[in-house]
Parts: C-alpha cells; sequence; structure tokens
C-alpha cells in the first residue's frame, strides 16, 4: 500500500451496478496495510429509520452504511463530543458507535439531531482490496472540502459530485442506473 485513501470520498463508477454499491458516496473513515473502513452516505435505510422512529417523537433517517455487519449502528456527529469512544474524521466531525451517549444526548438537547447521521452497518475491504478496485476504475476518488457528512443525502449527492467532476463523469451522472439501456 502506498497511499491512504481516509478522509476521501469514494464515488462509484456505472461499473458497479446493481448492488448496494451502485451510485454510492462513501466516505472512507480508516484505511492502512490490513484493509479499509467505510460508510455509505447517501443510501437510506426505511426499515431501520421506522426501528429509531421508536426511540424518538420526530422523524429520523437510518443510512445503509454498507453490507458489512448490519445489525451494527454507527453515528457520525458534527461538532461537540459527547463521548470519549470515537475516531475523528476531520476537525468538526466524528464517528462512534456510543449509541447511549448519542440517544441520551439528542434527548437531553445537548446535542441536535441535525448534527448526527445514523448508519446500519458498514463498508468494509480487505488488505489491498480497495486498492485493487481503485485500480480496475469501480471506484473514483474525490478530495471534497466543506461536505457536511450530516447532511440528509439521497441519489441527488452522487449526481451531483458527478456532475461537479465534469468530463465523463458528467455523462455517467447523467446515464440510466441500468447502463446497458444507454
Amino acid at each position: 500500500m502506498n497511499y491512504s485513501y481516509k478522509g476521501k470520498i469514494l464515488i462509484s463508477t456505472p461499473d458497479i451496478s446493481g448492488d448496494i454499491f451502485s451510485r454510492s458516496v462513501v466516505l472512507i473513515i480508516e484505511h492502512d496495510e490490513s484493509g479499509a473502513f467505510g460508510l455509505i452516505l447517501n443510501k437510506k435505510n426505511s426499515q431501520m429509520s421506522t426501528k429509531f422512529k421508536s426511540f424518538f417523537d420526530f422523524k429520523i433517517e437510518v443510512y445503509d452504511g454498507g453490507p458489512v455487519e448490519n445489525d451494527k449502528v454507527f453515528f457520525i456527529v458534527k461538532g461537540k463530543k459527547v463521548t470519549e469512544i470515537y475516531t475523528e474524521i476531520t476537525d468538526e466531525f466524528y464517528l462512534t458507535e456510543d449509541i447511549e451517549n448519542i440517544i441520551s444526548s439528542v434527548l437531553s438537547g445537548e446535542l441536535s439531531i441535525n448534527d448526527v447521521k445514523i448508519f446500519s452497518g458498514y463498508s468494509g475491504w480487505s488488505a489491498s482490496q480497495l486498492d485493487r478496485e481503485i485500480q480496475k476504475k469501480m471506484w473514483t476518488v474525490v478530495d471534497i472540502y466543506n461536505l457536511d457528512y450530516t447532511l440528509p443525502n439521497d441519489q441527488t449527492l452522487w449526481k451531483s459530485i458527478m456532475q461537479n467532476l465534469g468530463g465523463e463523469y458528467l455523462l455517467w451522472a447523467n446515464s440510466p442506473k441500468d447502463i446497458s439501456l444507454n
């Protein structure tokens, strides 16, 4: 491994179709010699959203972080650290699995629900797997600054990033989900 993609955004190319990674925007949280860990930022999980609504008196969105360990819950939080168990993403954002402290902080008003994004599962790659997938052009690596990871994103995020990249990416942004129809 010559390079870490930690902190980068992966944009799936049209070569990935028909699975959870189709038109995905993935934030890479960790990447080293042993593998990579990330979360899909733009795939909502309606089933988990319904389950979480039982904790709160308001609508909340839960996202599919990826296909691995869907019984695990992760939170990206903006701002105030309300737990000692976290991984820093940037100066402004951190990741935690500390469900007790996050829920109690939201319910007490110490933390705004708008500053929290909830994920079910994660995206994981074994040693060198992510590097191989990038070499095969399954992913486009993007440096995005000032992206609010807690915003309620959907498929428009993938399309918007593709359009901003221009060139062939603009063509991909406007292609149908099933590229064989193109």
